[in-house]
């Protein structure tokens, strides 16, 4: 690909939901043009809509059948068409349905194929709503946790795991979605170093010399030595040990209820979590910021990464936003740093 800013496509996310207005209201900053060529991938005929919405229709909408077509210039939105909303007049915005987990599963599976295909140089999704994709998946006896499972299987890779970040505030996660119970069963030497290797690969991709890995605790107490379980002992510890013989600086097992505020003293560059709610509950708490007296988000930012891909993809951390879907007023600043967190890592590359 050529020696240009680099291009990144930008998911639709599920139509019912916020996806459309906030990439719209991202793509009205004229300096995402000048660090990349952005080009949205999903039906022409949303974003028709969603620019009335946000109230800016003086954006143009350019559909295209080939990344070569787009026009990549600011007050222009170029989307690679795909056929998916049969007819917006009747389509619902803000409901769970099967055509508009279709149109997200699809617009998905395509961006990961610019990608694989050398076409788009980072992928950034919008949110979709997992139960609508799977009512449409469940036809093809298909179904899919969420993006990172999608990705995963789209690019045949094995070893990969979910970053969450607020600006220099890092995260990942030894599982994700999977039932608690089980996720502590998942707590295992080999998944462990595996989560570390792969935060730390992720902390030098963005220019951090030396890395410092913090690794939670599963237990209270990250166990008290053995007192409250032996997870930190049996597996966690080993693990930590194996990642310091290959050069790689972990500090732990740590306690979880003050991992996280040491982590946004900046006492370490990446926490490794043992299981979802670990990470997010955090990440989420510091991003979400809701304003009492106005009766509404503040701010709504955090990004997600999957480590591990052959392909850059970063995401909005937040839902489909399917109450504020329609209205205008969804926040696009989380989508914004996805697409910043995307330009940092095609820089590596």
């Amino acid at each position: 690909m050529e020696n240009k800013r680099p291009i990144v496509g930008i998911t639709m996310g599920d139509p019912a939901g916020s996806g459309p207005e906030i990439t719209v209201k991202a793509l009205l900053d004229e300096s995402i043009y000048e660090r990349c060529r952005p080009i949205v991938v999903g039906d022409a005929r949303v974003f028709e809509k969603a620019k009335l919405t946000v109230g800016h229709p003086e954006v143009v909408i350019h559909p295209v059948k080939d990344v070569n077509e787009a026009s990549f210039s600011y007050g222009t939105i170029d989307v690679y068409q795909l056929d998916l909303i049969e007819d917006m007049d009747r389509f619902e915005i803000g409901k769970v349905s099967e055509e508009g987990g279709n149109a997200a599963f699809e617009s998905v599976k395509k961006v990961i194929e610019l990608a694989m295909e050398g076409k788009v140089d980072a992928t950034v999704t919008n949110a979709l709503n997992k139960e609508a994709m799977n009512l449409a998946l469940a036809k093809r006896n298909m179904h899919f946790d969420g993006h990172t499972e999608i990705y995963a299987t789209y690019t045949n890779t094995r070893k990969y795991t979910m970053m969450l970040a607020h600006h220099d505030f890092r995260v990942v996660h030894v599982s994700t979605h999977v039932a608690l119970r089980e996720a502590c069963d998942r707590v295992k030497k080999d998944r462990v170093l595996e989560v570390i290797e792969l935060a730390y690969k992720a902390c030098k991709d963005l220019g951090i010399e030396k890395p410092k890995i913090g690794v939670c605790g599963l237990n209270p107490h990250a166990g008290e030595n053995g007192l409250f379980g032996t997870e930190e002992i049996d597996e966690i510890i080993p693990a930590m040990e194996a990642a310091k013989e290959k050069g790689i600086e972990t500090i732990g097992p740590l306690p979880p209820d003050s991992a996280f505020s040491q982590m946004q003293g900046g006492w370490y560059d990446i926490l490794v979590c043992m299981y979802h709610d670990q990470g997010h509950i955090p990440t989420k708490t510091i991003g979400f910021v809701y304003d009492r007296e106005k009766g509404e988000w503040k701010a709504v930012e955090g990004v997600n990464i999957t480590l591990g891909l052959p392909i850059i993809r970063t995401s909005v951390d937040h839902g489909t936003d399917f109450y504020h879907a329609g209205k205008g007023t969804s926040n696009e600043l989380s989508l914004v740093n996805a697409i910043d967190y995307a330009l940092r890592l095609a820089q590596k590359d």
